[in-house]
C-alpha cells in the first residue's frame, strides 16, 4: 500500500439479519483514499453511505473485510481502542449539528479536548484558535439557541478541528442550511482541505455541494463508481 494513502478498504462488507433474512448493506467494497484528499460519497438513500461514514469513523464495524488506516487495520480494535483512535484521527460533522443546548460555543468546542490531557491555559489557545478560523470568536459565549443554523454548524465544525484531527468526517454537513449558508460551511471545508491539509470525507445528497470536493464516488447497489465532478 502506497504511504500516500490514508485509507484502504478490502473487501469490506455489512449485512444485517432480520429474522431469517440477511440483508446486505454493500459487499466487496475496495477503495484508496489518499491523505490530503476531499471525497464526496453521494448515492441513493438506503445505499449505506452513512454506515460507510460510521465504518471509517470506527464507529461501527464491518462484518467482514479490512479497513486500513495509514497501513494499520482498525476494524479489529477493541472499543477501548477505537475510543482512543476516533479521539487523537477523527472529526465528525454532522447535519444537525450535534451541540450540547446547555454549554456555550466554547464550551461545546471544548470537549474533544477534555479526553486529552492538556492544561486549561492550552484548551483555551486551541478553542480560540478553532473558533477564530470559522468566524465565530465574538459568539463564544453564546449557546446553540443564541446561534442561527450556519453559526452553529460552525461551532461543530470548530468541535471537530480542536484537537487537530488529520480525518474530518461529515455526513450531509449543510442538509439543513439554505443555499447560501451552505456554501459559506463548503467553503470552511475546501479551506480545511486546501489550506490544512485535513483528509475529508463528505455524504452528501446535494451535487452543488459535492462539486468542493476533489473526488466524488456514488455508493449503488453495494458498489463504487468514481463520477467526474462537472463545474
Amino acid at each position: 500500500m502506497s504511504s500516500d494513502n490514508l485509507f484502504e478498504l478490502k473487501g469490506l462488507a455489512k449485512y444485517f439479519t432480520k429474522g431469517k433474512e440477511t440483508i446486505s448493506i454493500f459487499d466487496g467494497l475496495n477503495m484508496h483514499i489518499k491523505k490530503g484528499d476531499f471525497v464526496a460519497v453521494m448515492g441513493p438513500s438506503g445505499s449505506g453511505k452513512t454506515t460507510l461514514l460510521n465504518m471509517l469513523g470506527g464507529v461501527d464495524k464491518p462484518s467482514a473485510g479490512e479497513i486500513l488506516y495509514a497501513d494499520k487495520p482498525i476494524q479489529n480494535l477493541s472499543e477501548g481502542g477505537l475510543a482512543n483512535w476516533r479521539a487523537e484521527n477523527v472529526g465528525f460533522i454532522f447535519q444537525f449539528y450535534n451541540l450540547m443546548p446547555m454549554l456555550t460555543a466554547e464550551k461545546n468546542v471544548e470537549l474533544p479536548l477534555l479526553l486529552k490531557r492538556l492544561s486549561r491555559a492550552q484548551r483555551k489557545k486551541n478553542i480560540d484558535a478553532a473558533l477564530t478560523l470559522v468566524g465565530l470568536q465574538d459568539r463564544a459565549k453564546h449557546k446553540p439557541d443564541e446561534l442561527s443554523g450556519g453559526q452553529q454548524q460552525r461551532v461543530a465544525i470548530a468541535r471537530a478541528i480542536v484537537s487537530d484531527p488529520a480525518l474530518l468526517l461529515c455526513d450531509e454537513p449543510t442538509g439543513d442550511l439554505d443555499r447560501s449558508t451552505a456554501e459559506d460551511i463548503l467553503k470552511i471545508l475546501q479551506l480545511l482541505n486546501d489550506e490544512f491539509g485535513k483528509t475529508i470525507i463528505m455524504v452528501t445528497h446535494d451535487p452543488a455541494a459535492a462539486r468542493y470536493a476533489k473526488r466524488c464516488i456514488h455508493l449503488d447497489k453495494g458498489s463504487f463508481v468514481e463520477k467526474e465532478l462537472v463545474a
